[in-house]
């Protein structure tokens, strides 16, 4: 069973860091992207960075840009997002999904397969 589990999520302080994993079961990222996309209340689905197959080549979305870092896949088929100095806006449900190209990541591909995601909220 091909299955995604997102965690790392919870509340933190404007400024602070949270770490978001990505873990594969079922199959190996190593022939897949990965990305990380965000749905805040109210808010359409944005995506928020993406990583190749073999980790060679990411995007990240503007908004994100020098405070969020994806990593990975590693031996553990996972994919990691570092999201530093968080802002209030970043609240929302983080998920990870897969694509099964291999070499390059856009965002805007049709993902295959998606987690549960998990909740992340910046708040004071």
């Amino acid at each position: 069973q091909l299955q995604l589990v997102e965690s790392g999520g919870g509340l933190v302080q404007p400024g602070g860091s949270l770490r978001l994993s990505c873990a594969a079961s079922g199959f190996t990222l190593d022939y897949y992207a990965i990305g990380w996309f965000r749905q805040a209340p109210g808010k359409e689905r944005e995506g928020v960075s993406c990583i190749s197959s073999g980790g060679g080549s990411t995007n990240y979305a503007d908004s994100v840009k020098g405070r969020f870092t994806i990593s990975g896949p590693n031996a553990k088929n996972t994919v990691y997002l570092q999201m530093n100095s968080l802002k209030p806006e970043d609240t929302a449900v983080y998920y990870c999904a897969a694509v099964g190209v291999q070499g390059m990541c856009v965002m805007t591909l049709q993902y295959d397969y998606w987690g549960q995601g998990t909740q992340v909220t910046v708040s004071s």
